[in-house]
């Protein structure tokens, strides 16, 4: 069985960080390539970042400089720093594994107000 499962999330002012993590099991999560997605309420679900399994990654513009995706599989797990939340931040963000097959975890709330 495939299991994604994310935490970290909560509230937080603007200007504040938060640490997503996400632990896969039931794959071979080094040859997997990893994301973060994120859906506010009324929107669609949109990449955040994502790292590959040789450890390149890419970020959606908005995030770009604020939030670093990183990996450890040794530890079998993805993580998101966010550094300067802003409002518009807040969303539900979904762990993502991708290969052959594509897995998604239960999502992790992410509320940035004052």
């Amino acid at each position: 069985q495939v299991l994604f499962v994310e935490s970290g999330g909560g509230l937080v002012q603007p200007g504040g960080s938060l640490n997503l993590s996400c632990t896969a099991s039931g794959i071979i999560f080094s040859t997997y390539h990893m994301g973060w997605y994120r859906q506010a309420p009324g929107k669609e679900r949109e990449l955040v970042a994502e790292i590959s399994r040789g450890f390149f990654t890419k970020y959606e513009d908005s995030v770009e400089g604020r939030f670093t995706i990183s990996r450890d599989n040794s530890k079998n797990s993805v993580y998101l720093q966010m550094n300067s939340l802003k409002i518009e931040d807040t969303a539900v963000y979904y762990c993502n594994g991708r290969m052959l097959e594509t897995f998604w975890g239960q999502g992790t709330q992410v509320t940035v107000s004052s």
